[in-house]
This record gives C-alpha cells, structure tokens and sequence, in this order.
C-alpha cells in the first residue's frame, strides 16, 4: 500500500515520482465481471531496481514467511510474468497497459537462495503460454477451486478428473461463498449438472456440502483445502470475504461449541479415506 513501512522505507523499489506518489497502480483490466476493470491503488514494483538489489527485499520478504509458516501462497501469480500498470491519477482502470516483468529468472535467483521454496502459486482466472510455462518451470503447485468447475456449456479444468497431483484443491477459497452459500445461488441447470457430476442424489444442504469434500477428498491433487465454515456446514452468514465489499469482510469466529467429538470424528473418516492424514 502507498502508506506502507516498505514503500516508505525502500521508496527505489517503487515505481513513483520525485515527490514519491505512485506513478502508476496495479489493478485488473475490463472484463466480464467489471466494465471499466478493477483500481486496486498500490504502486507497482520498479522491477529494474529489484534486479540491481538481487532481489533483496523479496528474499528478506519471502525468508521471514517461510520461518512463521510451513508455506507461502504467492496470490496473482501471474504478476511475475507481466503486471497491469494503471496511470495513478486515473479513476478506473481502463486505461492500463501490460509490462513485463522479470519472469522465470526471478524465480531461479530465488532458487539459489533457499534450500527450499515451500510456494503454492495462485494461478487462477486467465492466462497466458507464458505464465503456464513460468508455473512449469518452477515447479509449485497451481490452486483448483472446485465451485469454480461448473458450466454446463463447457469443460474446465477445475472438473476433479483434469487435476493433476501438484496442485492445491480447495471447495473454496477465502473468496468465495461457503459450499452451502454457493450451491443456494446456482440455476437449477448449473445445479443439476454439478449434482449429476458429483454424484450428489442428495437435496439436503449438509449432505450436500459433505459429499462435495468428499468429491474434493478423492481427487488426484497432492494438497486439499476445506474451510472450517464447510466442515460446519454453514450458509453465507459465515463467508469470509466478499471482494470489491470494502466493510463487513473477515469477521467470522467459529462459535466455542462448534468443535465436537462427532464433527472430529467425520472429518478423521473422510481423511483416513482419501489417505489424506
């Protein structure tokens, strides 16, 4: 963020001005969800700066999340490859354009760094041969999402049986509705063909959400990912996060006596099932 310690303290890291506004911001371009694409307002990266410095920043950056957690989510992965670079002084993001970024070099430096790079890569929504062929090459994990599988009109390759074993599968992320929010806001077709897919021949809201963990459960993914709002099989009171809502996001709290003896038990079935203890 403009306000932040890092673009305060390492302002050459930036791409601002003399008097150390943001010259342009990051964002997503027009598409189907939103007209005039989506402002986020951060400054980009002066990637040239971050290549005459060895990457330091990135790997103080990336050496301290590795110490507090076992992996790293890298979200908009796809930004290592080219970045939208949005005018700052612009009110939407219409007028933005494409750069390149450093690629597959930056993840090889890295490399050299570390004994291990414990990344999942955040490949979601559209991209390029030449993203494909970055995630390829630094061999991390992309993410599935599973209530992303379902149009009746095409294939995806969010469908379980397009998985391949590196990848994280998720019902959901923090993004998304829970698996009860989300099939209460399907068509009917969209229903019927996920239902006929899943092999789901239950209407019962709980039923339904434990068979689609079950469905995530059996893939061939290496890693699954259930919310515990999922586990609980709660509605879209409990959602995480709905973007572009600026207020109300984050709040959810599992109540004291959510966690019984009777939920540990099913969730340790469906894992000792799939082999996934």
């Amino acid at each position: 963020a403009p306000d932040s310690a890092d673009v305060w303290v390492y302002t050459d890291l930036f791409d601002l001005d003399d008097d150390l506004n943001p010259k342009t911001v990051a964002g997503c371009p027009p598409d189907a969800f939103s007209e005039t694409g989506q402002l986020w307002g951060n400054p980009v990266y002066n990637w040239q700066r971050h290549k005459a410095t060895d990457y330091n920043w990135w790997v103080d950056r990336l050496g301290a999340s590795i110490r507090f957690f076992d992996i790293v989510r890298i979200d908009h992965f796809r930004g290592f490859d080219e970045y939208y670079a949005i005018p700052a002084q612009d009110k939407t993001a219409e007028n933005g354009e494409w750069k390149k970024a450093p690629g597959t070099e930056f993840f090889d430096f890295l490399k050299n760094k570390f004994d291990t790079l414990p990344i999942i890569a955040e490949d979601l929504g559209f991209l390029t041969p030449s993203v494909h062929e970055m995630l390829d090459r630094t061999g991390f994990p992309g993410m599935k999402v599973l209530e992303f599988a379902f149009d009746p009109d095409e294939p995806s390759t969010y469908l379980p049986h397009n998985f391949d074993k590196n990848c994280v599968a998720y019902a959901g992320t923090h993004d998304n509705d829970t698996i009860i929010g989300w099939k209460n806001s399907l068509d009917k077709r969209t229903l019927d063909y996920c239902k006929k897919y899943l092999r789901i021949t239950t209407d019962n809201d709980k039923d339904f959400a434990w068979e689609f963990i079950a469905a995530l459960s059996a893939s061939n993914a290496d890693t699954v990912i259930v919310q515990m709002q999922d586990y609980l099989t709660l509605d879209s009171s409990a959602r995480m996060n709905t973007p572009s809502v600026p207020y109300g996001n984050w709040r959810w709290r599992a109540s004291k006596n959510a966690f019984t003896k009777k939920l540990a038990a099913r969730i340790a079935d469906i894992t000792e099932l799939y082999v996934r203890g």
